[in-house]
């Protein structure tokens, strides 16, 4: 069902302004890249069909908004190309933000409350890269196009939900084959970014040979062509000079440049490494189910191209009048090989321990460590064992010597770290209760959350912090180590914490009112009808009139509270 929503709206659960029906719907998805929906219907939905309002399209991830751009209009039809509301994040500027020393969620959220408008959408990533970015009169697609850049992952987007993740897609076994389901295929390399031979540059210009000119400014890949690949690349260098200054404000030259020399070399391996071969794309149509999304891992096999590979999905064409793909493309696919592995580590050891032995003790450690994380990633350490009712997932064998276990079956999965015959004390059944005794999350969305205690902040953390926000994304109440402040809407607000108590306060910072022990001090007061003190005394509105019900006085009155 293809609903048409004003360009203000922002929730998308009712039917819009109109319901309709397409000549047209196919929604286009990149890794990375394009998200748009190309349209045509009939002339009759002119007066819905207009710039800037949003299309709400079925597509594989659900309901998805897009908005209008550009409508084309003939005497029968109106054609245009709407793109994923995601692209709104064109029309908010960040004037002056530093993200400084921040992982990916960290620096998504800095970044998007930094808009001078304020953004309607929400972000999550799951990255743990950390780094640093100066942004500066920069838009927010900008800015997030960069963070792609230095901390890596991917884009998702979900209506007015952003996310980069490091990893998308899901592996369901799926497999095409020539003579199968293949209708068509085009295998395409890209050699416009290769290089085996790399001069790098980094900050003034320095080279790899900048404290000795006897050594090669060059970096060399594993691999050689017939032809040579030859190019120079400028890195950006975030190594500050004042690190290396003495109390009197002066530079040690040696260590600094021996700093960036170090930190060039790297980035320029690393540059090397994955630009010393052309870049693969796969597109192909075939009759495929089982896909997901972006990243879906697939098994293409050509025996006449010599293609045997798995790849991942990194674009797609969805018709939502048929129902089905209509396109997909696949790109690289890198294997994890040891002989490769083994080969890297070696070579970045000698080269450190070519500059500085200090360094090369460092870097070794580094990349042992990597390389471990590395080989269990390809060897793994789990075996499955199917018992015929169940199948459980063991550390290692025998079952019994197992101490961390999962266990799947009909009723759902269970998790121990007791050992087969032990307790499981974590489990998701399958009616969709998730029974955890500790859950750790980056961000939590849920429409209800029951439970006896929430505990924000702990020995390990500087302090919690609960932040409550109204419909239109304005923050309305903080709840943190400070205490609880709730604002009103012309900024004023209402404090309580340890050292105030309670009390109010201005928009500018002024108290208004306060309660010091078991007193109550205010300001200002108005009383609508009366005032009673200690019990005693009561403080009433009198109003006396004369025989012909004229009013002749008209104020306040004391009575006794015991005589009322």
């Amino acid at each position: 069902m293809i609903k048409i929503f004003n360009s203000t709206d922002k929730s998308f659960s009712s039917n819009g302004d109109i319901v309709i029906n397409p000549l047209k719907a196919v929604v286009h998805k990149e890794d990375n890249g394009d998200y748009y929906l190309d349209f045509e219907a009939g002339i009759e939905y002119a007066d819905y069909l207009v710039g800037g309002n949003i299309i709400v399209a079925p597509t594989p991830q659900g309901e998805q908004a897009f908005r209008i751009s550009n409508p084309q209009k003939t005497q029968r039809k109106i054609t245009l190309k709407a793109y994923h509301v995601y692209y709104d994040t064109h029309n908010y500027l960040i004037q002056d933000s530093y993200v400084v020393d921040k992982n990916c969620n960290a620096a998504l959220d800095w970044l998007n409350s930094a808009t001078d408008t304020t953004s309607p959408f929400t972000t999550l990533s799951d990255v743990e890269t950390v780094d640093s970015y100066r942004c500066v009169r920069t838009s927010l697609n900008e800015a997030i196009g960069v963070i792609l850049e230095r901390w890596g992952g991917h884009l998702v987007r979900d209506n007015w939900n952003i996310q980069i993740r490091k990893t998308i897609g899901q592996d369901n076994g799926v497999t095409v084959r020539y003579a199968k389901n293949i209708k068509e295929i085009t295998y395409t390399e890209n050699w416009d970014s290769v290089v085996t031979k790399l001069l790098p540059t980094g900050t003034d210009g320095i080279m790899l040979n900048a404290l000795d000119e006897s050594e090669d400014p060059y970096l060399y890949a594993g691999i050689t062509y017939p032809i040579p690949y030859t190019k120079t690349v400028a890195f950006e260098q975030t190594i500050s000079e004042e690190d290396y200054q003495d109390a009197d404000g002066n530079t040690n030259e040696t260590a600094y440049k021996t700093a960036l020399i170090d930190d060039l070399r790297v980035q320029a391996q690393q540059y090397l490494d994955e630009h010393s071969v052309p870049e693969i794309n796969y597109t192909l149509k075939a009759n495929v189910e089982k896909i997901t999304d972006i990243g879906d891992t697939i098994e293409v096999i050509d025996e006449r191209l010599g293609i045997d590979l798995f790849t991942n999905l990194i674009a797609f064409d969805y018709d939502y009048i048929l129902g089905k793909y209509t396109s997909l493309e696949f790109g690289n696919y890198k294997e994890k090989k040891l002989s490769n592995l083994v080969n890297n580590i070696t070579s970045s050891v000698t080269e450190q321990v070519t500059i500085n032995t200090n360094n090369a003790v460092s870097g070794l450690q580094s990349d042992l460590q990597a390389a471990q994380n590395k080989i269990n990633g390809v060897l793994g350490n789990s075996y499955v064992i199917y018992n015929g009712d169940d199948i459980i997932i063991v550390d290692t064998l025998p079952k019994e010597s197992a101490r961390n276990v999962i266990k799947i079956n009909n009723a759902g999965i269970a998790f121990s770290q007791t050992g087969i015959n032990g307790m499981f004390t974590s489990a998701w059944t399958i009616d969709g209760t998730l029974n955890m005794e500790a859950i750790n999350v980056i961000n939590l969305t849920a429409d209800l959350i029951k439970g006896g205690t929430l505990k924000l902040g702990s020995n390990l953390d500087e302090y919690g912090t609960l932040e409550i926000y109204d419909e239109a994304n304005d923050i309305i109440g903080v709840f943190d180590k400070n205490g609880l402040k709730l604002y009103g809407q012309d900024g004023s607000y209402v404090l309580m914490n340890h050292d105030v108590g309670f009390a109010g306060y201005d928009r500018l910072g002024n108290i208004l009112f306060y309660v010091a022990k078991d007193e109550f001090h205010m300001k200002k007061s108005v009383v609508e009808q009366e005032i009673t003190l200690c019990n005693k005394v009561r403080f009433i509105p009198i109003t006396l009139t004369d025989s012909n019900n004229n009013i002749v006085n008209d104020g306040i009155g004391l009575v006794s509270v015991a005589g009322v």
